[in-house]
C-alpha cells in the first residue's frame, strides 16, 4: 500500500489559497482579510475574505483541516461502515461574487479525507472540483471554462473529464426548482482508486486550473457597464446560489455537522441577495436565455 502523506497535503493546500488569493487581489487591487480560528474538538483554519473590492463584492477563500473522534453523518451516509472511526478532513474552498451581473459567480474547492481505526487500513479520499454560475452567460466563457477543466483531466485518463463533469451536473442540481445551478465543471468525491500519488495529484491538477478557468472571464467582462434591471436579475438569481448552499450542499452540511466555524462555513453565501414570488422573465430577453438554453447540461467541448 503507498504510503499517505498528510504533511504534504496539507503543505499544497496552504501554498494553493495563498496563490489564488494572490490572483485575486492582484486583479481586484483589494487585499484579504485574514482570520485564523481553532476548533474546540479538533483543528482550525485560515479564513480569508475580500469585501467590497473594485471588482469583488465579496471573495472568500477558506483553509481548513479538523480532526475529530468520529465522522459526522455527512461524510458517513454513503459509507456507514467508516462510523465511529476517527478523522481527519483538510480542504481549501471559495466562492466569489462578483460586483457585475456580467462576471460570474464562481466556486471551487479541493479536500481531503482520512478515517482511520486501530487495527485497521485507513480509508481515505479526495474530493473537489469547480463550477461557474453565470447571470448573462455567453458560449465563450463556458467552453474556455470547460476546455481548462478539461485539459486539467486529461493527464489522468480520457474518462476522467466527462465522469467528472456529469458528476458536476448532477451534483449542482437544486431538485426542487428542476433547475441546475450553473454551467458546470468538474465535481469528484472519494477519489482513491489509482493510489495515493496518482489521486494528489489530480487533486492539485484541478486546484491549480482554477486560476486560469477563471480570471480570463473577470478580465473579459470586468469593464462592462450594466443598468440596475441588471443588477435586480443577479441578485434574484443569488438566491439559487443559496438555496443550493443550504438546502443540499454537502461541504456546507460537513463544516456544520462536525462543529466547525460557521462565519467560515457560511462565507459562500452572497452580502446581498433577493426572493422574487413567481418571477418570471420575459420571453426572448437575456434573462430568459439563462435558463431556457445555458442552465441546461451539454457537452461544451
Amino acid at each position: 500500500m503507498q504510503n499517505v502523506d498528510k504533511t504534504a497535503v496539507k503543505a499544497y493546500l496552504l501554498e494553493l489559497q495563498d496563490k489564488i488569493c494572490k490572483g485575486l487581489s492582484d486583479l481586484d487591487g483589494t487585499e484579504f482579510q485574514e482570520d485564523s480560528w481553532t476548533r474546540e474538538e479538533g483543528g482550525g483554519g485560515r479564513s480569508r475574505v475580500l469585501a467590497e473590492g473594485r471588482l469583488f463584492e465579496k471573495a472568500g477563500v477558506n483553509f481548513s483541516h479538523v480532526f475529530g473522534d468520529k465522522l459526522p453523518p455527512s461524510a458517513t451516509a454513503a459509507r456507514p461502515e467508516l462510523a465511529g472511526r476517527s478523522f481527519e478532513a483538510m480542504g481549501v474552498s471559495l466562492v466569489i461574487h462578483p460586483h457585475n451581473p456580467y462576471v460570474p459567480t464562481s466556486h471551487a474547492n479541493v479536500r481531503f479525507f482520512i478515517a482511520e481505526a486501530e487495527g485497521q487500513t485507513p480509508v481515505w479520499w479526495f474530493g473537489g472540483g469547480y463550477d461557474l454560475t453565470p447571470y448573462y452567460a455567453n458560449e465563450e466563457d463556458c467552453v474556455h471554462w470547460h476546455q481548462t477543466a478539461k485539459a486539467a483531466c486529461e493527464p489522468f485518463g480520457d474518462d476522467v473529464y466527462p465522469r467528472f463533469k456529469q458528476w458536476c451536473d448532477d451534483y449542482f442540481y437544486l431538485k426542487h426548482r428542476d433547475e441546475h445551478r450553473g454551467v458546470g465543471g468538474l465535481f469528484f468525491d472519494d477519489y482513491n482508486a489509482p493510489g495515493f500519488e496518482q489521486s494528489f495529484a489530480l487533486m492539485r491538477s484541478v486546484g491549480d486550473s482554477y486560476l486560469p478557468a477563471y480570471l480570463p472571464i473577470v478580465e473579459r467582462w470586468k469593464n462592462r457597464s450594466y443598468s440596475e434591471r441588471q443588477r435586480q436579475f443577479q441578485l434574484y438569481r443569488r438566491g439559487r446560489y443559496v438555496e443550493f448552499n443550504l438546502v443540499f450542499d454537502r461541504g456546507t452540511l460537513f463544516g456544520l455537522q462536525s462543529g466547525g466555524r460557521t462565519e467560515s462555513i457560511l462565507m459562500s453565501l452572497p452580502p446581498l441577495v433577493r426572493w422574487e414570488y413567481n418571477y418570471q422573465p420575459e420571453p426572448g430577453t437575456p434573462e430568459a436565455e439563462l435558463t431556457e438554453h445555458f442552465l441546461k447540461p451539454r457537452d461544451w467541448v
